[in-house]
């Protein structure tokens, strides 16, 4: 760990919702925060500062969780009005929509590899589905209560899930069974997600606190109980050396996961903080609350470990080629299929009453607290991560290779059109056919 820590600085402040913001994620290029908010709407903020923010209208009711896709090329929104939709985050707004569930859908998750995506309902059950066409592929059905959460490990083989019955659960993706079941919560579990290594799990609760378990060996690592009310969420710094948590009691707490404490509070919301996420490479993190603000967090501290982290983009679990080729397909189609017959487009982008992004750095309180909980019987979770070599790609490849892409995507959605046509003319041959077998039927009776 770096010797010198730098405190984290708020960079940036976005307003433009009319209400509590449920979700937050960044954009794998850090161009863009996406927010979902009570308000029913979707919002994706450019980072740089004089470009305006998109707010995209279709959701019925309120959104209750957004993400990026591994490649960044899509959005999953999931709501209260027991849809999720898929948006493609530019100005046209284009979205496809399908209903998931009977009950809330209260979280979306993309799989590492762009192609599953899991949900998470009111209606107790989890499901989960193939990005391409959103085809249904199975359900999870042990919750006895709403399910707050739903998340897939780094490499895809697990799924965890957890709710208001109190209980986190570990299901194998391919057998589908419940492998492990975690009753040690006092409350609702609001939040829980995967640490990068995927050999442990972190959970957010309405007991005030946070926990740490190892799902090799099934134990308790670290329990944290630094808030004074519900812990709403968290995320994983991508080292796997830091966890940041929000919680009601309106502040931002910083964990240091190898030594077991508490590093920094940051207090900037006014209100409950609701949401909280760290950039794909870690050097920022986003938050928003009920006070309807977005806040970016520059993370300073640990810098030396962001080279790092930046090369471990590709470790064992990342995307590979075939991930963003899957995305684009799904893209493709979705933009080629927005105004067919079961797939809703958006309502479109409505651009009133928000402010110019803009830059504002201003003192907010961080405290190196002197006194911080540390569970002294518990070791650290994880060790630093083996980083692979970093792939140098000429400039003038990487444009080429862009340039390739883009006219595969053109291709992909010729395709998908005209794969649409033929089905309608399939669909149009079947009924001539069926015409014509009912008047020959009827001449025949005649005769």
């Amino acid at each position: 760990m770096s010797s010198v820590l730098e405190d984290p600085t708020l960079e940036r402040h976005f307003k433009g919702h009319r209400d509590t913001i449920t979700s937050v994620d960044l954009n794998p290029n850090m161009k863009q925060i996406a927010t979902g908010s009570m308000d029913s709407c979707l919002m994706v903020w450019n980072m740089k500062a004089q470009m305006r923010a998109y707010r995209f209208v279709g959701h019925k009711d309120a959104v209750m969780s957004v993400q990026f896709s591994p490649s960044g090329h899509l959005v999953a929104s999931a709501s209260r009005d027991k849809t999720v939709r898929l948006w493609v985050p530019s100005v046209k707004g284009e979205s496809t929509v399908f209903k998931a569930h009977t009950g809330t859908v209260r979280s979306v998750n993309f799989s590492s590899d762009g192609q599953s995506l899991v949900t998470a309902s009111d209606d107790k059950t989890v499901k989960v589905w193939a990005v391409h066409r959103q085809r249904f592929l199975f359900s999870l059905n042990q919750h006895i209560n709403w399910v707050r959460c739903a998340k897939f490990s780094p490499d895809g083989r697990l799924i965890v899930s957890a709710g208001d019955d109190k209980t986190i659960k570990i299901w194998d993706k391919t057998s589908r069974d419940c492998i492990h079941s975690f009753y040690e919560h006092g409350g609702y579990v609001s939040y829980v997600d995967f640490h990068p290594s995927g050999t442990c799990i972190a959970a957010a609760s309405s007991d005030n606190t946070v926990k740490v378990w190892d799902i090799r060996t099934n134990k308790l690592l670290q329990h944290y109980q630094v808030h004074t009310a519900v812990v709403n969420g968290l995320s994983f710094h991508p080292s796997g050396n830091y966890l940041i948590t929000a919680s009601n009691d309106s502040t931002l707490k910083i964990l240091d996961l190898l030594e077991g404490r508490l590093l920094y509070t940051l207090h900037g919301h006014q209100g409950p903080a609701t949401c909280v996420a760290f950039s794909r490479a870690g050097d920022y993190f986003a938050s928003g609350g009920s006070d309807e603000q977005v806040m970016v967090w520059k993370t300073n501290f640990d810098a030396a470990d962001y080279k790092e982290v930046l090369r471990s983009q590709q470790r064992a679990t990342s995307v590979n080629g075939a991930v963003q080729s899957g995305e684009r397909q799904s893209r493709s189609s979705l933009r080629a299929s927005s105004g067919s017959r079961g797939v809703e487009s958006s309502e479109g982008v409505d651009f009133s009453d928000i402010p110019l992004s803009h830059v504002e750095k201003r003192s907010v309180s961080q405290t190196r607290p002197s006194q911080v909980h540390k569970d002294t019987s518990v070791s650290s979770p994880t060790s630093r991560q083996q980083q692979p070599q970093d792939n140098g790609v000429p400039a003038a490849l990487a444009s080429t290779l862009d340039h390739i892409v883009c006219q595969l995507d053109v291709l992909t959605q010729t395709v998908a059109i005209l794969e649409q046509r033929l089905t309608l003319t399939e669909d149009k041959l079947r009924e001539c056919i069926d015409n014509q077998q009912m008047i020959t039927l009827q001449l025949c009776t005649r005769k």
